[in-house]
């Protein structure tokens, strides 16, 4: 009987101690791509969807996450940013090229780094939607540097982009 006690006591002690369950707690699956929620089309071309999921003035962490959906034959401007960025693609397939290089094809489950003030772009394929999770940092916004065009989208060799990240 002693022991049940010790162990009511030794559990409700515990739970004083506990810590509080108010997480802030979001999903990034949870993404609406209700045409009335579609990111206006200032540097991009297609169809686009952004969600901050944590926010730059939101933490003590000096970068923001933001989820990125393109719809297939979507591309965003070329531009820097002040800080590195880091891609996560969590879907689909993603176009990325840096300024001098050859473009490559990502898929779900690669993870790219771009350093600071490198002037790149990235974007859905041609023939698939992508989403990405985006980290970046910095204090300046990102600066938008050229359109890509849509002459240069589609010239794109979706088969040797594919080749040049095996």
């Amino acid at each position: 009987m002693k022991l049940i006690y010790t162990f009511i006591f030794t559990l409700f002690s515990m739970s004083l101690f506990a810590q509080n369950a108010d997480y802030k707690v979001s999903s990034y699956k949870n993404l609406d791509l209700d045409p009335e929620r579609k990111a206006p089309n200032t540097h991009y071309i297609g169809s686009a969807w952004l969600r901050g999921l944590v926010g730059r003035n939101e933490t003590d962490l000096n970068f923001g996450v933001t989820l990125a959906t393109f719809k297939a034959n979507s591309t965003l401007n070329w531009h820097t940013h002040s800080s590195g960025q880091v891609l996560i693609i969590v879907d689909g397939n993603a176009y990325y090229q840096e300024r001098g290089k050859e473009v490559i094809v990502l898929k779900e489950g690669d993870v790219v780094k771009c350093d600071k003030e490198t002037e790149h772009w990235h974007s859905s394929t041609s023939d698939s939607d992508v989403s990405y999770i985006a980290i970046y940092g910095g204090s300046t916004p990102t600066t938008w540097t050229e359109e890509v065009t849509k002459e240069y989208y589609d010239s794109i060799d979706l088969e040797a982009a594919k080749q040049r990240n095996q």
